[in-house]
């Protein structure tokens, strides 16, 4: 018999409250009560701890989740990549990577933005169409904040991010920011393929987030 059948059946047999003796039904009735007391507090404990465990969000000031990119920030505009700011990362986070991409392009997946090795948790918009960006490199001032990361190949065969740029007359496209937070950094050469950036995160994932936004041109 296990150990919470035998306390079941002592509860059972558990002398009424004016007539309490000291006895070895008593005692093995008093200890199951203390035992399921504790194993109560300890799964309410446990639980409490889970809902406090933060998730790794994505958001950005220029658009709200599932809401149109500002022109800016398209081939309409500037052209320039929106400021992005993530919080949430899972203990063990080493590096975290970016790909964004339009899932409703003519012809397939289109790739417009690669950015990785990031040591930050943020992007500042309109970050620079270069292999490598940011200051890890650079003598900087006491106290300055630092971060680096490089950058592969988009669709359009270019470094850094490209932005939406639909085909007129073809209704909105869904642009997806996905995050990834690695438990490594992947030290992947700049002006990586779609393809290398997905192999070196390969079993390395630890979190995800994601941000979509929209866009279309009449």
């Amino acid at each position: 018999m296990d150990f919470w059948s035998i306390c079941k059946q002592n509860l059972r047999r558990a002398p009424v409250p004016w007539k309490i003796y000291v006895t070895e039904d008593t005692m093995r009735t008093s200890i199951c009560v203390v035992m399921i007391l504790l194993s109560a507090y300890a799964r309410a404990h446990a639980q409490g701890k889970e809902a406090t465990v933060p998730q790794l969000t994505l958001t950005s000031p220029s658009f709200r989740n599932n809401q149109p990119i500002p022109v800016k920030h398209t081939c309409g505009g500037e052209d320039v990549s929106p400021a992005l700011k993530w919080e949430g990362a899972p203990a063990g986070t080493k590096s975290f990577a970016l790909i964004a991409d339009d899932t409703d392009a003519p012809g397939g997946t289109w790739v417009h933005w690669l950015i990785y090795d990031m040591d930050t948790s943020e992007l500042p918009e309109n970050t620079s169409k270069i292999d490598a960006v940011g200051t890890r490199l650079m003598v900087n001032p006491s106290g300055a904040k630092t971060w680096f990361a490089a950058q592969g190949m988009n669709d359009f065969g270019k470094v850094g991010y490209g932005g939406p740029c639909p085909p007129r007359g073809h209704g909105a496209h869904h642009y997806h920011f996905r995050l990834y937070a690695l438990d490594v950094e992947l030290k992947l050469a700049s002006r990586a393929t779609r393809q290398q950036l997905e192999a070196a995160m390969k079993g390395h994932i630890i979190a995800e987030a994601e941000l979509v936004g929209t866009f279309q041109r009449e």
